[in-house]
């Protein structure tokens, strides 16, 4: 995996990963690469500096890692428009649509999808568990899947 610094024709700036150096150069040439502020797929690469691995980070991040969320440390909260009260509402309907009308194959997602893909068994509409990194190696082998959003308080 590569984590890649990249802006988009209105200088936006964000981060993306991706399996490799041509993942991205395919996905951006076809388009798939979005700017997740105005949704641009002009994009390309920033300058960035490489994340060089010392003692004393290693030491910090497996101190975070390993330090437990407490319940009572500050989240970020936000009171939400009108805009985005529909768009939560629009994305619990997509929830219940797909929750509808496929069958949950659970964390056996990525292989059932590339089972279909295959030809091993039919084509069914699926949905399941998968990290990002399995999504986009499904992508990248040419099976279509859609990441679906969910909501932070986890209500669907």
């Amino acid at each position: 995996m590569i984590k890649y610094a990249l802006v988009c024709e209105n200088g936006h700036d964000f981060e993306s990963w991706f399996s490799n150096s041509d993942a991205y150069d395919t996905q951006a040439k076809r388009g798939f690469v979005e700017c997740p502020h105005c949704a641009s797929t002009k994009v390309h690469k920033a300058l960035m500096a490489p994340a060089v691995s010392t003692s004393k980070r290693r030491a910090r991040n497996e101190a975070v890692a390993q330090s437990p969320a407490t319940p009572d440390a500050p989240q970020p909260v936000a009171i939400l428009d009108e805009k985005q009260l529909a768009l939560r509402e629009a994305i619990r309907e997509l929830h219940a649509k797909i929750t509808e009308n496929t069958v949950d194959v659970g964390a056996q997602f990525s292989e059932e999808a590339r089972r279909m893909h295959d030809g091993e068994v039919p084509h069914r509409a699926i949905r399941g568990e998968a990290t990002l990194a399995q999504a986009k190696e499904l992508w990248d082998e040419g099976i279509p899947v859609l990441p679906v959003p969910s909501l932070p308080d986890g209500r669907n």
